[in-house]
């Protein structure tokens, strides 16, 4: 009997977006909320917007953001979420398969929280991208989970997560342009979805650009 293909990131996404309800809160990631909160605003880029909750939060900060996302129906439900928050004004909506396509511009703020995902994803090839689009003076901020919840007692898919020093390698940033504002890690309450108490680690980069 043929196996049966495996899925390509694009119809492995749009499958878990289309086949049921909103994935998310439709709240902020707490680490964008924390770190760009106190930047002047200016032009973002959302990489991975999923439903479109931190592009939305960062537009009623200020800020004009283009949000990407690999879904089309995540990309309509964004759309929808910056309607009803009165935002629609100050963001853009592209579907991009990051590892292959890539907005094109610089912005003031390249924001990629959990760019993780149970099918291939080149993650330096996207960083890197990410950090290319930084325009002079403007920061680049990932989050990343640092390791399974401590209720993941048999990971789902192998993930290989990413250590704080080795992303900074990926990035191979020059010193003299770049200063790493924020090397973190952040431990924080979680529940599984049996209701099993727990917590997750992440990791959180904050890095500004300072040559001119």
């Amino acid at each position: 009997m043929p196996e049966t293909p495996a899925l390509t990131a694009a119809e492995f996404w749009e499958a878990r977006y289309r086949d049921g309800g909103p994935l998310w809160s439709g709240r902020p990631n707490a680490l964008l909320v924390r770190e760009a909160g106190d930047l002047r605003p200016g032009s973002a880029l959302d990489l991975g917007c999923g439903e479109g909750a931190d592009a939305v939060w960062l537009a009623s900060r200020g800020w004009r953001v283009t949000g990407v996302d690999i879904s089309h129906t995540a990309l309509e439900r964004a759309a929808v979420h910056a309607a009803e928050a009165g935002v629609s004004d100050r963001t853009v909506w592209e579907r991009h398969v990051l590892g292959e396509t890539f907005p094109e511009g610089s912005f003031d703020l390249v924001n990629a929280q959990f760019l993780q995902s149970p099918v291939p994803l080149d993650r330096q090839w996207i960083l890197r991208r990410a950090a290319g689009a930084v325009a002079p003076g403007g920061t680049l901020l990932i989050v990343m989970h640092a390791c399974w919840p401590s209720w993941q007692t048999e990971p789902p898919f192998d993930a290989h997560f990413p250590t704080q020093r080795g992303v900074l390698d990926e990035l191979a940033l020059p010193e003299d342009d770049w200063t790493v504002e924020t090397l973190d890690t952040v431990r924080r309450q979680s529940v599984s979805p049996d209701g099993v108490e727990g917590f997750r680690a992440d990791h959180v980069w904050r890095i500004r650009r300072t040559d001119a």
